[in-house]
């Protein structure tokens, strides 16, 4: 009788166990695909409860068409031509003021046209008898990045948010793009828009990370794509090697562990992304942006940053007013029944131990303007930042 109940109870502990793990499953991917339970549990039952097989699944049957209309309404267009809404007077300049823009009535956004030589931000300044001034060599070396989260798993008004996109890119004209929650769609439809820059991406299905390089300024030597053994949200780390001016800088960019239940496992991935940082030859710099998800007390749990890493937002004074880059006080894409702010988003630098160094010039927050919509670009807003090289 006695061996009865045991085994009795050791089943009962091996259900509940089950049902915990389940649970949890249906719970992240309901966090990554912004869908419920019901959803989740139904493919994840499907496949086997694969996380990444369901993800892959889901993906593939919800986002193949969140771009239709807009390809439809762009047959339309028999003329072919695009417009570029973006007034001169409205052009960034390196104080880092908000910038205004409009994205209404937008058929697309033209950025096929090479720049200028400097990719700065900065307009070129008229003299008194009409003359165009250059900018300045030193001017012309400062590499330029933009960091953001897209969001692009919330299918709602996703085709505008992305057209909110290319209007940042076209008012920055930024040398390196960081992207992160990219879908196939979505950066398909940037690769017909923003055709002066090449794309490296992190995957080519599900939900991914890329980033984007400005074809006058940056030359890809190679890329790579490093796994994490242990991620259950197809996290990994995609590093580009380039050139820029002459130097040599190691681009990184990752989408760590999401929630705050998964501070472990965001850990083990920071570890990763600090030991590639260190890990680079001395004669490179390396920048390292994206969604790390993370909050402080994990940077200090891994030991905080590695020798010769410096948070580049610490580096420029810890400034508020961009500190905050995930934040539902401001943001309302999400609809959340509480209040979070966190600096989720976040570049470092580890610049070159011999030759020139690479140092932080300023940053700002971006995508802060409610498109016609009435959304966001997306729930994060996005990191505008120059180096001095």
């Amino acid at each position: 009788m006695s061996n009865t109940v045991m085994s009795g109870n050791h089943t009962d502990q091996q259900m509940s166990a089950l049902e915990e793990t389940r649970t949890s499953l249906c719970d992240q991917f309901a966090s990554i695909s912004g869908s419920d339970s019901a959803v989740a549990q139904c493919y994840l039952a499907e496949n086997d409860w694969d996380m990444e097989r369901a993800l892959n699944s889901f993906f593939e049957a919800h986002m193949d068409s969140v771009f239709d209309v807009e390809d439809a309404e762009e047959t339309k267009d028999v003329s072919g031509n695009k417009r570029k809404e973006v007034n001169s007077s409205d052009s960034a300049d390196t104080s880092g003021a908000k910038k205004k823009f409009k994205t209404g009535q937008m058929d697309c956004i033209d950025l096929t046209a090479e720049e200028p030589t400097c990719s700065s931000s900065v307009n070129p300044q008229e003299s008194p008898a009409g003359s165009v001034v250059t900018e300045s060599n030193a001017e012309d070396s400062n590499l330029s990045v933009i960091s953001w989260n897209v969001d692009g798993l919330d299918t709602l008004s996703l085709a505008e948010r992305a057209r909110g996109l290319c209007s940042y890119l076209a008012l920055y004209t930024p040398d390196v793009v960081f992207l992160q929650e990219l879908i196939p769609s979505y950066i398909q439809y940037l690769k017909k828009r923003a055709v002066s820059y090449l794309f490296v991406e992190g995957s080519d299905d599900g939900y991914f990370t890329g980033i984007m390089l400005k074809k006058s300024r940056v030359k890809l030597l190679e890329s790579e794509i490093i796994c994490y053994p242990t991620t259950q949200m197809l996290r990994n780390l995609l590093v580009a090697q380039v050139t820029f001016s002459g130097q040599k800088l190691y681009l990184m960019t990752s989408h760590l562990e999401s929630c705050k239940n998964q501070s472990e496992e965001r850990m083990k991935q920071l570890r990763i992304v600090f030991q590639k940082l260190k890990e680079a030859p001395e004669d490179a710099t390396v920048i390292f942006a994206g969604d790390t998800n993370l909050r402080d007390s994990e940077v200090v749990n891994v030991g905080g940053l590695p020798p010769g890493v410096c948070d580049v937002w610490e580096q420029l004074g810890k400034q508020e007013h961009c500190r905050y880059t995930w934040d539902t006080k401001a943001n309302s894409n999400k609809t959340l029944p509480y209040i979070s702010r966190c600096r989720f988003d976040r570049i470092f630098l580890r610049s070159a131990k011999t030759g020139p160094r690479v140092t932080p010039g300023h940053m700002a927050l971006v995508g802060m303007e409610k498109l016609d919509c009435g959304r966001y670009t997306s729930d994060h807003w996005g990191i505008y930042c120059t180096f001095k090289t």
